[in-house]
């Protein structure tokens, strides 16, 4: 190349810092998104086949944790509190879905409770929370 002469246009795409970029990108997604998760880490109850239905951003989840703590999506309320809170909610989003994430070391009866008031407080549609057998937590 001489002076005065223009420099010539590489036409190759450069790649690298792209890959670079995604890869990045891929670990910060791999280390927040199971921190993404509401509520109130729990040891779940096991079933061969759980049901499975896709969030559609219109759930209310209800999560009850061993030592009697209950928790409306990730706000804490006692016990007494509960069928108040969860009629406000009611009140505001009636047509959603309600999910029950019980912990695996509750009776029967203390789940049944939750889902009574629930179904007391005008919400039709509830689900439980339950994860496959053999599955990793």
């Amino acid at each position: 190349m001489q002076v005065g002469e223009p420099a010539k246009v590489q036409s190759a795409i450069n790649v690298t810092p792209l890959v670079d970029v995604v890869l990045v990108l891929l670990i910060i997604f791999m280390v927040v998104a199971p921190q993404l998760q509401s509520g109130p880490a729990l040891e779940l109850p096991t079933t061969d086949e759980p049901p499975r239905k896709p969030d559609d951003g219109r759930q209310i989840l209800v999560a009850l944790e061993h030592g009697g703590a209950i928790w409306i999506d990730s706000d804490p309320v006692t016990a007494e509190q509960f069928a108040e809170s969860i009629q406000q909610a009611a009140e505001q989003r009636g047509d959603w879905q309600v999910v029950i994430k019980g912990d695996a070391r509750l009776t029967f009866g203390e789940v049944r409770r939750a889902m009574l008031a629930v179904e007391a407080a005008g919400f039709k549609d509830v689900g439980l929370i339950a994860r496959r057998r053999g599955e990793a937590e």
